[in-house]
Formats: C-alpha cells, structure tokens, sequence
C-alpha cells in the first residue's frame, strides 16, 4: 500500500496505520479519503486481525484542514460534514478491532477520528479536545454524538461548550481513552494490547464487535437481539466448541477463526 497522506506497517497480525500530513496531520480530505481505502483494503485482508492507528510526529491529528474550509464555499458546510461523517462511521464498523495510539495533539477532527476507533490510548502529556466554538464552529465529524456517549453528556457538554481539552492523564480519568502510557511506550503497548486481541478466535472477535455496535447504534433492545444472534453464531461454531473443550481440558485453544 502506497500512500501520500499516510503509511501503513504490517507486523505479523498486526498493521499499523501512521497519519503523515506535517506539520499536525490535518485530516484533509485526501488524508480522509486515502484512510478510507486503506481501512477499506485492510478489512478485506487475510492476515490482518488487528489495526492500530497514530501520527507521525508529535501529534496525533490536530483537527481538519481550515485552509480547505475557508476555499469552501460557505453552502457546502452539510455536504464536508456527512462525507466526513460516513468515513468515521465507516471505521467505527469495521469487524476488526481499530485501535488509536494518541500520541500528541487531538483535537476536533482528530478526536472525533479517535472516536471512531474502538479503543484508544494516550500518552498523559496529549491534548484531546473539541475546539470548533473557538472558531465559531461545532464539531461537525460525530463528535456531538460520540463524544457524549463516551464521557456522558455533562462532560460532554462542557468540552463541547467551552472548547477546551483535557490532557491524556484527564481523559484516562473520565473514560474518554481506556489507558495511559509514557510517549515513548505508547506504541509498544499499543502492540501488545493488539498482539492480545489477535490471539483469539477472529470469529468471535468479529461477532463481539457487531454485538456491541448494535446496541451502540440502535439501543439496547436490539443489541440485546444482536447480541443472542452473536452467541449463537459463536456457540454453534468450530471455535466455540474448541474453545470450551480447551478450557475443560487445561491446554490451550487451538482456534482456526470458523
């Protein structure tokens, strides 16, 4: 894969995605665009169980193009939105797990970029925020919407209201990233939290995800009939039965993803 915006890394179950646009790694519509096919080729690949996402440099994503917004036409607003908005939502389904290693800055699109992702991580010293009402703008990425969900609504609102952002530290605290590690082990245990993942039936990896988008998504009742439907799938399958059988027996599964 051959990218201008981006570079892709593939270490055994593992790829890692790099956001390369210096000197922030705005997130232009080319760099969304090619993050796009890159997910898209990816989620189609054999050997990939495992994707984890972060910036070169020093910073992670600090917020979209504003230099493109400003040659926008001011009626094409909705139009940056959705199209913004389908990509993210496009992350947030993939089947297999998306990590984002929060290296440095992420702030509006950035963090909305990282709310897409299933989990994330952050060095302590990062900034995370949402900034558009400094701008005389809103987050127009799914941040209003995935931002509450994450941290709830009254974190949310202030974050979104005030415009200010919270350190990687902070984040760790309210649940906005799942765990906080040095800048310079970020990465590693990026790796290792993905390495864990990998290990696993990529079937049942793959059932879990959807169970819990569903719910996400839609609420609990259907996440609640998503979920029976998933279990069933993984209960039926060769890796169900080999999983339960390894666990009664004292050795370790030997899963073959069906």
């Amino acid at each position: 894969m051959s990218y201008d915006k981006l570079t892709v890394a593939i270490e055994g179950k593992i790829a890692i995605v790099s956001l390369r646009n210096p000197p922030v790694n705005a997130l232009d519509r080319q760099t969304l665009h090619e993050l796009r096919q890159t997910v898209r080729q990816l989620e189609q690949a054999e050997q990939v169980s495992v994707i984890i996402l972060t910036g070169e440099g020093r910073c992670f994503a600090a917020g979209a193009d504003l230099k493109e917004f400003l040659a926008a036409p001011p009626d094409q607003g909705t139009t940056l939105s959705v199209e913004a908005q389908a990509i993210f939502n496009e992350l947030e389904s993939l089947s297999k797990p998306l990590i984002a290693a929060i290296n440095g800055p992420c702030l509006g699109g950035g963090l909305e970029l990282a709310l897409a992702c299933h989990l994330r991580l952050a060095a302590p010293e990062a900034q995370l925020g949402l900034p558009e009402v400094k701008l005389g703008l809103i987050p127009g990425y799914g941040g209003t919407q995935r931002l509450p969900k994450t941290v709830g609504y009254g974190k949310a609102r202030e974050m979104i209201l005030t415009g200010e952002p919270v350190t990687g530290e902070v984040a760790g605290q309210i649940g906005l990233v799942e765990a906080v590690y040095p800048r310079e082990q970020l990465l590693a245990e990026a790796k290792k939290l993905a390495e864990s993942i990998a290990q696993k039936s990529q079937l049942t990896i793959r059932l879990a995800l959807s169970a819990i988008q569903a719910g996400w998504q839609h609420g609990p009742e259907t996440g609640m009939q998503a979920e029976a439907k998933s279990f069933g799938a993984a209960f039926a399958s060769e890796d169900g039965r080999e999983g339960v059988s390894a666990f009664v027996e004292k050795r370790p599964p030997r899963f073959g993803n069906r």
